[in-house]
């Protein structure tokens, strides 16, 4: 409104511009701005009365504004108090319901149990954070009693669960992850006399490993997850010691029990010394198949009981192993020292290859199931003894061959056959070739060179020893021709059996030649000696009265002496007849030897035979009682020569 009056004003002047000078108008706009300074200074004193009567009513409005505020804040304490105080009392309400379940034991509900243990650790740890709180240290110690006895029970329920499970294993359980051919008989090998070891198992353990099956459940599945639960509470509690004692206790116990339940005993070197060989053979067999369950399948069993029971906690799980199984490895790796270190002897060596066998056989899994630093010992002796077992293996071998050549046997053969110690070393030697990867691995102990050719040079020195021994039971023998005839048996039967086997490719096919050379050097000694001398009863010589001559077929018998023919006669047939006694009870057991040699007679004898009657016959037919001196015809030397060499009994005792 002002500013229009104004303008109103200025209008006026200006209409009257032409009488109104320039004094005027300015005197004019001063009064104008004086006017409008003072609307403008009521206007502020308008305003100053405002900012006044606010600030008035801010003062008065401001306690209430405070109490306002301090309420909001007690309510807000007062909710975080509730909250808290709902949170502790919720503490004593679970402290009250776990101490409720660890009085009524763990026997009614083990899981439960449990998880009250597990409300007593968080409660201790809710109040050893919330120390300031009046009761934290009283609640504190009141649990930490109660977890104590806790643990004790948990102690108690542990040996009660683990001893009531902890059963010995039945036999039949433990074979039964076996592959059939690994499983035992009475007794792995045997001798029969002369004819040596009776069977080789080299064979049945290859691809052993992919046939075994998973071990049987030493302990239930559904209570290993119990027996980890107590244990991850007591380890907790920081009772280690207790828990390993108690497994020591109840798993070892267990586990010797099953093996006293196989059969396996506690045998030292002297118990050894004492035992008939048959038994004792009968036991290396079994403690072969005891060693093969207990490593591959009664300790993997063990292994996995430990693995899931310590779950977590690996040294005390390897500790628990070790603790369990110690004593039966010692057990059984005993008998195995008590062997190695018996008194060696030749039929020995092969039970020592199986041992050795069954040694080289476990070394990986003993490597993994005694891989921990606790197992240190175990380890540590399985691999003694199979360096000892390669040893005294090695040992024994030598002392065959030279068991083999200083054999003192007195005793002749009486029909000059194979000699029992021919066909126990052929034997002795044949099976040793069942066991060629295992003897290389045996040379191979020891890094003496090439073992193809070490296996090779003690095949042949064996041989020898044999041949040499042989020569000198030859001499025992009265009769020169049963000498040979013995030599001829022997060394045909050793030539024989080699070209039949494996240790042909050994001994090569020079080996073979000249010895099938030899034999027929004796063969040809023993006709010498035996039929030359009857076959000059068959000559000519000596018959004619004017000296010596030759007949043809048709030859003439002028000036020959008919005593003289009938003396001839009569001396073929005593020495035919004598021969034909003695060499039908001789032997030789090969059928193509024995026809072979019969022929070689008949060719030389019936021949001379033939052309003698037919040159002297007449002489004697012509006279008085021909029958008396000639008693035979080729028919009937034929028929007697079949005779030879079958082994009749003897009448007599002779040589």
């Amino acid at each position: 409104m002002i500013h229009k009056s104004v303008t109103k004003t200025m209008k006026m002047a200006t209409h009257d511009t032409a009488i109104v000078t320039l004094s005027e108008r300015a005197a004019l706009m001063r009064e104008s701005m004086e006017k409008t300074q003072a609307i403008t200074d009521n206007m502020v004193a308008i305003l100053g009365s405002f900012d006044h009567r606010l600030s008035a009513l801010e003062t008065a409005m401001r306690p209430t504004q405070l109490r306002t505020h301090s309420i909001r804040r007690a309510h807000e304490n007062i909710d975080k108090t509730l909250k808290a105080a709902e949170i502790i009392l919720s503490q004593f309400d679970l402290s009250r319901k776990a101490e409720a379940k660890i009085l009524r034991g763990p026997h009614e509900d083990l899981e439960s149990y449990l998880e009250a243990v597990d409300q007593l650790r968080s409660i201790i740890r809710f109040f050893s954070s919330n120390k300031n709180l009046k009761s934290s240290i009283g609640v504190i110690n009141q649990a930490n009693t109660l977890l104590g006895k806790a643990i004790f029970k948990l102690e108690d329920e542990f040996r009660q669960l683990l001893t009531s499970y902890s059963k010995p294993v039945e036999p039949d359980r433990l074979t039964d992850c076996l592959p059939n051919p690994t499983k035992p008989s009475s007794a792995s090998h045997g001798h029969d006399g002369s004819s040596g070891p009776k069977s080789s198992p080299e064979h049945q353990n290859k691809s052993l490993e992919n046939a075994i099956r998973p071990p049987p459940a030493l302990i239930p599945p559904r209570i290993l997850p119990l027996l980890h639960e107590i244990a991850q509470q007591m380890i907790q509690a920081g009772h280690q010691q207790q828990l390993l004692n108690i497994y020591r206790e109840a798993r070892a116990s267990a586990i010797e029990q099953t093996l006293r339940k196989l059969g396996v005993e506690r045998l030292g070197k002297e118990d050894v010394q004492k035992m008939q060989w048959e038994v004792l053979e009968a036991k290396i067999g079994s403690w072969v198949h005891f060693m093969r369950i207990v490593i591959k399948v009664l300790f993997v069993g063990e292994k996995k009981v430990c693995d899931e029971i310590f779950e977590g906690h690996d040294t005390l799980r390897d500790q628990c192993f070790s603790e369990v199984t110690a004593n039966s490895v010692t057990v059984l790796l005993s008998f195995g020292e008590a062997i190695a270190k018996s008194k060696r002897s030749p039929e020995k060596l092969f039970v020592l290859l199986d041992m050795y066998e069954i040694m080289r056989e476990l070394q990986s899994e003993m490597d993994t199931i005694f891989k921990s630093k606790y197992c240190g010992d175990m380890r540590e002796a399985a691999a003694v003894l199979t360096k000892r077992l390669a040893q005294t293996a090695q040992e024994t071998f030598s002392d065959f061959e030279e068991a083999v050549e200083k054999d003192a046997t007195k005793t002749a053969v009486l029909d000059g056959t194979v000699h029992p110690l021919t066909s126990y070393v052929i034997n002795y030697v044949k099976f040793l070739f069942d066991y060629q990867s295992t003897l290389k691995l045996l040379f191979g102990e020891f890094g003496d060179g090439d073992v193809e050719e070490q296996l090779a040079s003690i095949t042949t020195r064996v041989m020898q020893a044999l041949q040499s021994n042989l020569d000198g039971k030859s001499k025992l023998y009265k009769d020169p021709s049963l000498t040979q005839l013995f030599l001829m048996n022997n060394i045909h039967y050793i030539v024989r059996s080699v070209r039949r086997s494996e240790a042909k490719d050994l001994l090569g096919d020079d080996w073979v030649q000249i010895n099938r050379r030899v034999v027929q050097q004796h063969a040809n000694q023993y006709k010498r000696i035996s039929w030359s001398k009857i076959l000059q009863c068959l000559s000519i010589q000596g018959l004619q009265t004017g000296g010596s001559g030759s007949f043809g077929d048709g030859g003439s018998t002028s000036g020959v002496s008919r005593a003289t023919v009938k003396d001839r006669f009569k001396t073929f047939n005593l020495l035919f007849e004598e021969l034909h006694q003695r060499q039908s009870q001789w032997t030789v057991p090969d059928s193509e030897l024995r026809e072979s040699l019969r022929l070689a007679v008949a060719e030389v004898l019936l021949p001379a035979y033939r052309s003698f009657i037919k040159r002297f016959g007449p002489l004697i037919e012509g006279g008085k009682n021909p029958q008396k001196y000639i008693r035979y015809n080729p028919e009937d030397l034929e028929r007697m020569l079949a005779e030879f060499f079958e082994g009749k009994t003897w009448n007599e005792p002779r040589r």
